[in-house]
């Protein structure tokens, strides 16, 4: 065997080998990246929760700290209960062979997360009424701040007692989730379905895009 042809069967190896060493380093690499889109997907999941969490406490802090007389409470108290139960039966009527299954609107909350068929009536209720999961948790927990010693009065006391109660709740109620929820219960016993702002619609569609991409 020549010289040259040694020379070439070294140098064929010799790629062979630094092409065996590129598909492994090329490897690595895409394991460092599917790692790092883990990480930040974590990182990014983590930060939301936190402030999901901190958003919540703070309109806990905000509905045990309303300074209602007991009237107004018992006002409020009435629009937020009325939607409540408009919603927990706009879906047992959508699903009449479940209503021994969902006796309670938080029967409802526990089976939409495991059925998609609950989560899907769900969503279409909510958009009939105008109101999103964070309208509906707004009044969950102004109903649990104080459900328990408020009163319903119908809607003609309502209207004796307080003749503007969206001007009272927008004074009153610091809180932007818990005001605007407070809001849109009126609207919903009054209107028949709450209204949102184009800037609203806006702000809800940008908190949408980040999901759909996901």
């Amino acid at each position: 065997m020549s010289n040259e042809t040694t020379t070439l069967i070294s140098l064929k190896e010799a790629m062979k080998r630094v092409d065996h060493k590129l598909q492994a380093l090329e490897a690595q690499f895409k394991d460092l990246d599917f790692t790092m889109d883990n990480l930040t997907q974590k990182f990014e999941h983590h930060s939301k929760t936190l402030a999901s969490q901190a958003a919540q406490e703070e309109m806990w802090t905000a509905a045990w700290t309303l300074k209602f007389t007991s009237m107004e409470f018992n006002i409020l108290y009435s629009y937020v209960i009325e939607v409540l139960i408009y919603l927990h039966t706009r879906v047992l009527e959508k699903l009449p062979d479940l209503g021994r299954g969902l006796p309670t609107l938080a029967s409802v909350f526990r089976r939409k997360v495991k059925s998609k068929r609950v989560r899907a009536v769900w969503e279409s209720v909510l958009e009939e009424y105008g109101l999103q999961e964070g309208d509906v948790a707004a009044l969950c927990t102004f109903f649990i701040a104080h459900g328990n010693k408020a009163e319903h009065y119908a809607a003609k006391a309502r209207q004796m007692y307080i003749k503007d109660v969206s001007f009272l709740i927008t004074n009153m109620v610091k809180n932007p989730a818990l005001r605007d929820g407070l809001l849109r219960a009126v609207q919903v016993i009054e209107k028949g379905k709450a209204v949102r702002t184009p800037e609203e619609q806006k702000s809800s569609l940008k908190e949408l895009i980040p999901s759909l991409r996901n």
